[in-house]
């Protein structure tokens, strides 16, 4: 199997399958002489790790990471840097109950990935789904940790904003209220009433998805390319890799449709020493490229597949069967992929910061139309 690695100046490489002793990582293109310890990367990943709520799978992982490789205890300035080559990271496995799958061993679960694996390989890790596990999203989270080091000056906040059927009332929107409440909803009243709501459907044995928006403030102007090298194409990949994603969107995204071209225009005006946009359709990109507004995308997360609702489906042999998956599953993915969307947004700012710097040399956080 190969396609495991995501970047290109700023690189990782994650391995491991979900009932497996470990999944790990190797972040490659860190530059060196970055402050990191393992407590920058379990803050992020403590976000993100099961059992934290009644509406996230029970499984109980601590999630604790190891940094393996890459830093170097520097006594001279009494902290841990990084050295510039390969940063190795690994989770052990703790919490798995690989009996909890055998009685579809041989079956196809719908909307998972078993009879595609099936089909390519000829083989597949029915314990909880091996490689397309969502598992292995912790390491993104932990790469994630990292590249945020290479841009300390980018702000990323992310969080739910629909439910199933359910959105936020944006004049509510407060980010401040992300970490307050077990969805990692930015409106405080919507989070109230969708406890009601996702308890009916986790005691049903149902599943339900999610629309997850992810923000990045401070991104310099300037980075992408034209083509085939576009900033928000680079997004776009980056969040349709995060398991069970099935739509992303860049700015006002499928909305623009409905605009006329005057509805949909960020109307630019130089204020003083400012550039100022009436709007941010576009989402903080043009032609590919950032303009120094915020960067804004959003992804749709389909229900999980997983769920103790009985489906139809067939086995191996070709055989009608009904399928009812046991063990510990979320009711909503979408809720732990709010961390995991905040990391990929991180990664591809990273690698494109660094691209940036080598080709031009450095990166202009204060464009002004005045410099020739």
């Amino acid at each position: 199997m190969s396609h495991n690695s995501f970047g290109h100046l700023f690189r990782f490489t994650t391995w491991g399958e979900s009932h497996g002793p470990a999944i790990g990582c190797v972040v490659d293109g860190c530059p060196s002489n970055i402050e990191l310890s393992e407590s920058d990367i379990q803050h992020h990943l403590n976000r993100r790790k099961p059992g934290q709520s009644r509406f996230t799978t029970q499984r109980k992982e601590p999630d604790e990471v190891k940094i393996l490789s890459g830093v170097f205890q520097d006594d001279r300035l009494e902290k841990q840097v990084t050295t510039g080559t390969p940063i190795s990271l690994m989770i052990e496995n703790v919490d798995q109950r690989s009996k909890d799958y055998s009685n579809i061993r041989d079956q196809y679960r719908p909307g998972h990935a078993d009879i595609a694996y099936d089909h390519k390989y000829g083989v597949r890790d029915y314990r909880g789904g091996g490689r397309s596990s969502a598992r292995e999203t912790a390491m993104r989270v932990a790469a994630g940790a990292i590249a945020r080091k290479i841009i300390p000056n980018v702000k990323i906040k992310a969080g739910v904003v629909q439910l199933g059927p359910h959105k936020i009332d944006r004049a509510r929107l407060n980010w401040d209220e992300v970490d307050n409440n077990p969805f990692f909803c930015p409106d405080p009243v919507a989070a109230k009433e969708w406890e009601s709501y996702l308890d009916g459907i986790r005691k049903q044995g149902l599943s339900i998805g999610a629309i997850i928006e992810v923000v990045a403030e401070n991104v310099p102007p300037g980075l992408g390319a034209p083509v085939y090298g576009k900033l928000d194409s680079d997004l776009s990949a980056a969040m349709m890799t995060i398991n069970a994603v099935k739509g992303v969107e860049i700015g006002a995204g499928f909305q623009s449709a409905e605009f006329t071209g005057l509805d949909n225009a960020d109307e630019m005006t130089w204020d003083g020493d400012k550039l100022d946009f009436s709007n941010n359709h576009a989402g903080g990109v043009l032609g590919g490229i950032s303009t120094g507004q915020p960067l804004v995308t959003r992804f749709a997360i389909k229900p999980t597949s997983s769920m103790l609702s009985p489906v139809k489906s067939i086995n191996r042999y070709g055989e009608s069967v009904e399928v009812v998956t046991k063990g510990r599953h979320d009711p909503c993915v979408g809720i732990r992929a709010v961390p995991v969307g905040e990391a990929m947004m991180a990664i591809v700012l990273a690698d494109h910061y660094l691209r940036h710097q080598a080709i031009v040399g450095h990166v202009d956080e204060h464009w002004s139309p005045k410099i020739k």
